[in-house]
């Protein structure tokens, strides 16, 4: 019997009064406890003083958690954003660069929300900062003023991709997921394949072609409250699955 696979989770840089911070929600953490059956590792985004191989040789899996922040728009050629938008350049600096080389050495990689937008961007994809302000897309945000169990509650379906992952683990070609976004894929970056579509058509979910591990993104939030949805179990547990191969790979 194999240790529990490590999964690498890159944090958020927060400065409180007046100190920086290393953070990760507590949510993403127990979504890879519970869901995956896995030991979560925080990796510090201090690209300066942290070496991309030398992580992705210690860890059997790597998850991109959703954040407050956006990608810096520098990094997919978009405009601006607009003044008070809060950004995590020590983020976009550390996992850039570590979603491309886990692909590249089959390390499984999962991601969400801003994860999802990352690894968008990575590959060479775009994104709308502001989905709701674009003609056709409905409004994706929460509303922040209601219940926590509220905001993350199911909000819109999206169709899934036939013959995709997340069909399969499904059982279904559509379901209902939360929405909490503001940011979405504007051009999707080649070498994927679309696994989920909203009903206004924002492309909700995508799996990367021709790389030897897994490697899914999702826009939504499977991790909220993940052993209450049989759905959001079946993708923590298929990431698992894919880090516990990992692992007995490393081990031997």
């Amino acid at each position: 019997m194999y240790p529990k696979p490590l999964i690498g989770v890159p944090s958020d840089r927060r400065v409180i009064a007046p100190h920086p911070f290393q953070m990760v929600g507590e949510k993403y953490l127990n979504a890879l406890i519970k869901g995956s059956d896995a030991l979560p590792l925080m990796i510090p985004v201090m690209p300066d003083d942290v070496d991309i191989d030398e992580l992705l040789a210690c860890f059997d899996g790597i998850f991109l958690t959703g954040s407050y922040s956006n990608v810096e728009p520098h990094h997919y050629d978009g405009e601006p954003s607009e003044e008070g938008t809060l950004h995590d350049p020590h983020r976009d600096a550390v996992t850039l660069p570590l979603a491309q080389r886990a692909l590249e050495c089959g390390v499984p990689l999962l991601a969400v929300c801003r994860g999802f937008q990352e690894l968008n961007v990575a590959l060479g994809g775009t994104l709308h900062q502001k989905v709701h302000e674009v003609a056709g897309y409905h409004n994706h945000l929460e509303n922040k003023d209601d219940p926590l169990d509220t905001q993350y509650g199911p909000s819109h379906p999206v169709a899934l991709a036939d013959g995709g992952l997340l069909q399969k683990l499904a059982g279904s070609d559509n379901v209902m997921v939360n929405s909490l976004h503001a940011q979405g894929v504007a051009r999707l970056a080649s070498g994927v394949s679309v696994e989920a579509v909203a009903d206004d058509g924002l492309i909700e979910a995508f799996r990367v072609d021709d790389v030897p591990g897994f490697a899914l993104a999702v826009q939504w939030h499977p991790e909220w409250r993940v052993m209450e949805n049989d759905f959001s179990t079946s993708i923590f547990k298929a990431f698992g699955d894919a880090c516990r191969v990992r692992a007995s790979q490393r081990q031997v």
